[in-house]
Formats: C-alpha cells, sequence, structure tokens
C-alpha cells in the first residue's frame, strides 16, 4: 500500500514537473494509431485493417518480449516486426524489457533504451527509434530527462487530446482498450481534434475478437478510423505527426 501511494505522487510529480513545453496547433486535425508491446495479433488481425484503410501506425517494441508471451497473449515474432516495419509503419521504443521507469534508475533506464535500441537495429538494418512510449503509462520526473535527450518525444497515457500547450515528454493519449473504450465518446473526442485542430493519439495492445482488457477488437479500431476519417482527420504515425506539426528535437 505504501509503495502505491509512493508510486502515485511520482506520478503526479511527474505530469506537472520537469515539462518538456510544446505547441500543438497542427492546420489540420490530425489522428495517431499506436500499439504498445506489440502482441502478435496487432500485426496478424490490425494490420489488414490499417492495410485495407491506407493508412499507417506507430509499433512501440520492447525487443524482450518477442516471441513469448504478455497478458496470456502471443506477442510478436521477429517476421512481424520486419513486415511491419517494410510495410512503413513505424518502430518506435517501449524499453527493452518492458519495465515501468518507476523502477528504474536514470542509468538503468539508459541501459533498458540502449539494448532496445541494438536488438531493433540488428533486425531492421539499422533502424533508428525516436519516438518512446512509457511502459504502464509510468512517467517518473527523473526518467523525462533521458527520454528527451534520446527521443523526440515520449508519449504517456492521460486521457485528452493534445492541444495548444503540451508536455512532450508525456503527451495524452486514449486507450483502444476494451476497459476504456466504453467510457469515452469518441465522436466527441474526434470533434475536439478536429475542430481545435489537435492530436488524437490513441494506444492499443492485442487486436481479437476476444481481447484482453487491454486490447480491442477489429470492429474498435475500424471504428475508429472511420469516425477519424468522416471528420477529416489525417492519419498518420507518431513520428510523422510530430513533424508535421514542425516538432523539434
Amino acid at each position: 500500500m505504501m509503495q502505491q501511494r509512493i508510486d502515485q505522487m511520482r506520478r503526479r510529480a511527474a505530469r506537472y514537473l520537469g515539462v518538456r513545453p510544446t505547441t500543438v496547433a497542427p492546420a489540420r486535425g490530425i489522428l495517431s494509431l499506436s500499439f504498445d508491446d506489440f502482441p502478435a495479433s496487432a500485426w496478424t488481425e490490425a494490420g489488414s485493417i490499417l492495410a485495407e484503410h491506407g493508412i499507417r501506425a506507430t509499433y512501440y517494441v520492447a525487443g524482450g518480449l518477442c516471441g513469448g508471451e504478455n497478458i496470456g497473449k502471443a506477442q510478436f515474432e521477429v517476421e512481424h516486426l520486419q513486415a511491419a516495419h517494410e510495410a512503413g509503419h513505424e518502430v518506435g521504443c517501449h524499453t527493452f524489457d518492458h519495465v515501468s521507469a518507476l523502477r528504474l534508475s536514470p542509468a538503468q533506464l539508459t541501459d533498458q533504451l540502449a539494448r532496445n535500441a541494438a536488438w531493433v537495429a540488428e533486425r531492421l538494418d539499422g533502424h533508428v527509434m525516436t519516438t518512446f512510449a512509457w511502459p504502464f503509462g509510468d512517467v517518473a520526473l527523473g526518467a523525462k530527462t533521458v527520454i528527451d535527450e534520446r527521443f523526440l518525444l515520449g508519449r504517456g497515457v492521460r486521457d485528452g487530446v493534445n492541444a495548444g500547450r503540451a508536455d512532450r515528454a508525456n503527451l495524452q493519449a486514449i486507450g483502444l482498450e476494451s476497459r476504456r473504450l466504453p467510457h469515452y465518446d469518441l465522436e466527441a473526442l474526434i470533434a475536439r481534434a478536429a475542430e481545435a485542430p489537435g492530436w488524437l493519439i490513441a494506444y492499443g495492445h492485442d487486436v481479437e475478437s476476444d481481447p484482453t482488457p487491454y486490447g480491442c477488437t477489429p470492429e474498435d479500431l475500424d471504428r475508429l478510423i472511420r469516425l477519424a476519417k468522416a471528420a477529416g482527420l489525417e492519419i498518420l504515425p507518431v513520428g510523422e505527426a510530430w513533424e508535421r506539426l514542425g516538432g523539434d528535437a
């Protein structure tokens, strides 16, 4: 219980302190789709949906999960990673062992990032990851400096549309997750992104007919894409959206 309270305080501190300020003001609203951990179904099921819509997403990879299981679901194989990369999807960093930044010192986090960078580069012909997603959404104040020095941005899990002033080390996002989707007004979120204009980032995990609480169904993914298109949002991977916004390094 005490550790939980300490972690809550640290998350809150990271939300309000050490902000890396940036202005999000696109000429046209943007949606970015991302998949964390990279369950196999995020490619075998979601990949075809993305292709049908002619859009690309961001896959946040933790090399240590490759070929294993997480939350009872098979994770990606190297061929999935390579196929997604070859299809033009962004590959971003999620640490190597999928470990919370709250459990790591800055030096340990640096080691995790270096291990993941080397692992991905070896399998994707030298690919350099430029964006980061915090495992479990756990942002630690001391870790923000490490992420800021190595990546263009860090994506968190705090609900909302990025519009106006934002923290590029902890960008807001919504969960494309069965446990969260019933509580969202997706039409309102997309309308906000279109009208602000702003940047709506969605993150998910597995994509299956019977998903985990952290995943969604193929129909959920398809619906979000169709709503975004109907509202006139541009759909881009996270890194490309940042470039479109004129984000600095």
